[in-house]
């Protein structure tokens, strides 16, 4: 086919089709030539053309361009930019080197990749990734929109798209494990867990070769194009087969009133330090993209995975294009950014006190009506939990995981911060224009122990990973509860499932925004690895195999959610009024107490709290106590007028006893409740 070549646009960047053809576009400051490749097929090792871009025709400013006249989506394409090889000023252009497009909305090539040949001097054609042009026009989303969830009903579930259905007992196909097919035939298990947004692991197109020798990098912390759905989680394998089949997931779970929140990764790229391969920006533009040292051969790495993103060039455009790119073209709900700090450092690394990319992204019309969520911190450093910029942006709750898990295994002098924790971490969020629902409560999260893990092991065990287990974090607040790992203790066996039990009940009932891990509802097990980010395999996966062993205490997890979920003192937006219940308050209160009505202990030596919630507008008021002491404690209760409390859970009894639906929970005769060792209570009394 004869291809007629245009100046085309510098405008939009990327790949777009249109009547009779395609524009180009490509930022590459400093390029002293660019070719433009096109492919037949996706793994055909060379181009079936390569078009030279005039640098007075196709060439304004920084940016490269052009129309090429006959081609189509579904043109499959890449570059190669030459320019000056000069590390110690930060230019590295290479022309041996094949380019993905930054802006690729689908990567092919995958079956031939190879992270080494992007690595040495040679050419890497046969090798190297390519873009698909995709034209968003040719998708039904058939009428498809947003949820919109408000915070303070929202539940997230965090999830692995590869690891929730990959294992063979996941009862799927083997085609569609470990695929976003796979995860729209397991949306009912998401309903029935009442869960209101899942909060997916990096499926932006990451580069699962970078890992250490042997193994596959699972997390998808790795980011190479971060318009394109990861190829490998595509049942289909076709061209366009990730992009369509990402929406029909999008969809899906719209369809079941269930968000989709993406967890971006704009802090690093697999492009790694001065060692690692040439993929894509390094290439084509390397001292634009990347925050440089002083001897600007070398890489700042405020991400600690080799390189940091510079987030006050060409990167802020194409930052701002991608989320608009995923909320309008792929329909997704919000994003949680990965080591978001590094978003808030300077162009030479320093904090900045009003970062320009924050601000641009907490204002930008197009994301106004989405959730953004930030891991408020960096690897370098940079803690900003609780004072984060901007006006939107809620906030992974750091210290509310590590205080929960210390208060539970019995730490001294908590009970004042477990308060604060309770009411959204006011003393951390004393924004005026933000509700407690920014806060994003959580116990665990995909970097660390799981809930099983933490109360079975006191260290990390991470051999399996290859790195002499100095890996991962060393700090877990974690308990073993006696024995390390696995054990035929009843007793102790006993304890962990009460301790595990403790935790949900304070997450249920914290106000904020709760956020659970995929598979603590079913007690899943890293068999105490707290940085699994290596191990695709049964390490990491979803066993399916637990909801069967492990019903009892999925029950206790699901009816605690459906509790919470049918409560307004739950699901309000104001800080809540330390206060008296009063019948003539109309407002959530909580009051505060210890064993004694009214006393709580706020001491170093306190292992213990209690407090009455009151939504008198609602008629509902609820009464709990938490003993992290060793040994039982008998605590006062308020007393009830006309009315009495009801048990809906103890956290020591055992099944089904441990949680009580509302209309089946027994009565508490006594004025006092005796609560056992290291247990949780939760009473309700009848309407007011």
């Amino acid at each position: 086919m004869a291809l007629t070549i245009q100046p085309g646009n510098s405008f939009p960047l990327g790949a777009m089709a249109r009547d009779g053809g395609v524009n180009f576009c490509l930022y590459a400051k400093d390029a002293t030539a660019v070719e433009l490749l096109l492919f037949d097929t996706p793994d055909a090792p060379k181009p079936g053309a390569t078009l030279w871009l005039d640098p007075e025709k196709n060439h304004t400013f920084h940016y490269w361009h052009a129309f090429i006249v006959g081609l189509s989506a579904g043109q499959v394409y890449a570059y190669r930019v030459d320019g000056p090889y000069d590390p110690s000023n930060g230019l590295r252009f290479n022309p041996n080197k094949v380019l993905l497009d930054p802006y690729a909305h689908a990567v092919v090539g995958w079956p031939n990749y190879s992270r080494q040949a992007a690595s040495h001097a040679l050419d890497n054609c046969a090798q190297a990734l390519r873009g698909v042009v995709v034209d968003p026009l040719q998708y039904d989303w058939e009428g498809d929109c947003h949820p919109k969830t408000p915070y303070a009903e929202t539940v997230i579930y965090e999830l692995h798209v590869g690891g929730f259905t990959q294992h063979p007992n996941s009862g799927l196909p083997t085609h569609q494990r470990g695929t976003y097919a796979g995860l729209i035939e397991k949306i009912p298990y998401l309903k029935s867990l009442g869960i209101t947004a899942v909060e997916l692991m990096p499926v932006q197109q990451f580069d699962a070769s970078d890992a250490p020798p042997g193994r596959t990098n699972y997390w998808g912390y790795s980011s190479v194009a971060f318009f394109a759905p990861h190829w490998g989680y595509s049942s289909c394998k076709d061209k366009l087969g990730p992009v369509n089949e990402f929406r029909d997931l999008v969809k899906a779970l719209h369809r079941a009133g269930i968000e989709v929140i993406l967890d971006v990764v704009f802090n690093h790229t697999a492009e790694g330090n001065q060692e690692g391969p040439t993929l894509s920006f390094r290439g084509m533009s390397n001292e634009s993209y990347y925050i440089l040292e002083d001897d600007r051969a070398y890489y700042k790495n405020y991400s600690g995975c080799g390189n940091t993103v510079k987030t006050s060039s060409i990167s802020v455009y194409l930052i701002l294009d991608c989320l608009r790119y995923w909320v309008s073209e792929m329909h997704v709900d919000g994003f949680r950014f990965d080591l978001a700090s590094v978003l808030a450092r300077s162009e030479t690394g320093e904090p900045l006190e009003r970062p320009p990319l924050l601000w641009m992204i907490n204002t930008d019309p197009a994301l106004a009506g989405i959730k953004i969520i930030a891991e408020a911190w960096d690897a370098a450093g940079l803690y900003q939990v609780g004072h984060f910029a901007g006006e939107r942006f809620a906030e992974w709750n750091g210290p509310y995981r590590d205080e929960v898990r210390r208060f539970v295994r019995g730490d001294r002098g908590l009970s004042g911060s477990i308060a604060h924790r309770l009411m959204g971490s006011p003393d951390h969020y004393p924004h005026l224009n933000r509700g407690p629902n920014y806060s994003i409560h959580f116990v665990t999260c995909h970097d660390g122990f799981t809930l099983h893990d933490l109360v079975s092991y006191n260290i990390k065990h991470n051999e399996v990973n290859g790195e002499d287990n100095r890996d991962g974090a060393n700090d877990n607040w974690s308990w073993n509860c006696g024995v390390e790992g696995p054990t035929d203790n009843a007793a102790i066996q006993a304890l962990r499932l009460t301790q595990a039990k403790n935790m949900f009940v304070l997450w249920a009932v914290s106000q904020g925004t709760p956020m659970l891990l995929m598979g603590d509802e079913v007690l899943r097990s890293q068999g105490g690895n707290n940085n699994a980010y290596c191990q695709n395999n049964a390490i990491s996966w979803f066993d399916w195999d637990r909801l069967s062993s492990q019903k009892d205490f999925f029950r206790f997890v699901q009816q605690l959610i459906t509790f919470i979920q049918n409560l307004q003192i739950f699901r309000h937006d104001e800080l809540l009024k330390v206060s008296v219940p009063d019948k003539n308050n109309l407002e959530p209160t909580i009051t505060w107490h210890g064993v004694k009505l009214g006393q709580p202990d706020w001491s170093e030596d306190s292992h213990s709290l209690a407090f009455t919630l009151s939504y008198r507008q609602y008629g509902e008021r609820l009464h709990i106590i938490l003993n992290s002491f060793w040994e039982p404690l008998s605590f006062e209760l308020p007393l009830l007028s006309g009315q009495y409390w009801q048990r809906i859970v103890d956290t020591a009894s055992s099944a089904p006893e441990d949680f009580c639906p509302p209309a089946h929970a027994p009565k508490v005769e006594q004025p006092f409740y005796r609560v056992e060792a290291r247990s949780s209570i939760i009473l309700m009394a009848e309407s007011w």
